[in-house]
């Protein structure tokens, strides 16, 4: 068996180590049109939750990955020149250039062939192949190819943000919304090693343009947020990687297989990075895939169609969750009228799937300071 996967980050990384696994026999090549030690973002996040699933599978990959992880318990809201605490919220995170050197070494480790440098421009160039993944992130060269036989659609939001680094650890998930004279930001900021930071900044259409961040370069706009931050980052520096603004893109397809190639990750769909589910999406792909192939070693077509219906239904679960979440920060300007704890409460009710039950259980603490925030409010 030949299999073709284009596109080397975590998942096209992974799921060279579980297919190659699970079929010693076949030959497995990936194609990523970077080098080795390029990667564009700073930190991943993982939830408890993702972490359980991937223990489950593959504990030796799992221990891998958690020695380089940062933990924290809480997520940090602060707007209104206050701060909220959601505790009962655990995340991790890594880097996300350890991640793909830990995957890679995962996938070298049974034989997978990684080709880096290889910027492929039509899936003709490559070798046939029994099966093609396309592991290719939003601008998939496989969906493209194949773009109405995938049925794909893609619908972006008005909101813009860019990733940047920041030179200080924080220490929990913070989310700082501030509203300024000359608009609105919102900024994601997170440690994922003992000495920096992922710091995503997110502005509203308007301010986006009012500012003019279209017209500055990569440093223009990193000092700029950076200024807006000052106080957040307390002396430290925001730092840029491909820092460019762009707006999230809503990515579906309504068939995940063409013939021999299938879609995973990002290139299949996306997930607003609000629920930090992306990766852990990715990489529960490739555990479902792989299971497929194994359990139909003589056909792929077979192998494909159980793919998508073993997986499909936990995908859309998650993804309509994620799109409740995405819409809500693509107007957080107006949930920013709300008082604090009433913007903290819609905050963390936003995907629609923490009912008061699960939150009281979650997050004691918190509800019991709305509460007290209610009756406070009702007495005045």
């Amino acid at each position: 068996m030949k299999i073709n996967i284009i596109g080397g980050g975590p998942a096209g990384l992974y799921a060279a180590h579980l297919l190659k696994r699970e079929r010693p026999d076949a030959t497995v090549h990936v194609y990523e049109q970077n080098d080795a030690h390029t990667t564009f973002g700073f930190g991943v996040v993982f939830s408890d939750q993702a972490l359980d699933l991937l223990r489950a599978s593959d504990a030796e990959t799992l221990e891998m990955i958690s020695c380089g992880l940062e933990t924290w318990r809480d997520i940090e809201l602060r707007i209104h020149g206050q701060t909220i605490r959601i505790d009962g919220v655990g995340f991790t995170a890594i880097a996300r250039l350890k991640l793909l050197e830990i995957l890679r070494q995962r996938a070298e480790s049974v034989g997978a062939v990684l080709i880096n440098n290889r910027v492929i421009t039509r899936l003709d160039d490559l070798d046939a192949a029994d099966l093609v993944i396309g592991a290719d992130g939003v601008n998939s060269l496989v969906r493209r190819t194949h773009e109405q036989a995938f049925g794909a659609r893609i619908d972006y939001l008005d909101n813009r943000f860019a990733w940047f680094g920041a030179t200080r650890p924080f220490d929990r998930l913070t989310q700082t919304f501030k509203k300024l004279p000359q608009g609105f930001f919102n900024a994601h900021h997170y440690r994922y090693s003992a000495s920096m930071s992922t710091f995503l900044v997110e502005v509203d259409a308007s301010t986006f343009e009012r500012i003019g961040f279209e017209h500055m370069s990569e440093d223009e706009s990193r000092r700029y947020c950076q200024e807006v931050f000052a106080d957040e980052l307390a002396g430290a520096s925001l730092v840029v990687n491909r820092s460019l603004w762009r707006r999230f893109p809503k990515i579906s397809n309504a068939r995940w297989s063409v013939g021999n190639c299938v879609l995973v990750g990002d290139a299949l769909r996306t997930a607003h990075f609000s629920i930090g589910s992306g990766t852990r999406l990715a990489l529960e792909d490739v555990q479902a895939l792989a299971q497929s192939v194994a359990d139909y070693p003589d056909s792929v077509p077979d192998a494909l169609a159980s793919f998508e219906a073993r997986r499909r239904p936990i995908v859309e679960k998650i993804t309509a969750a994620a799109n409740q979440s995405a819409d809500w920060y693509d107007h957080f300007p107006q949930h920013m009228e709300l008082p604090a704890w009433e913007f903290a409460m819609d905050y963390i009710g936003r995907t629609g799937r923490v009912d008061p039950d699960r939150l009281r259980s979650m997050s004691p603490q918190f509800v019991d300071g709305y509460d007290a925030w209610q009756a406070a409010a009702a007495s005045s």
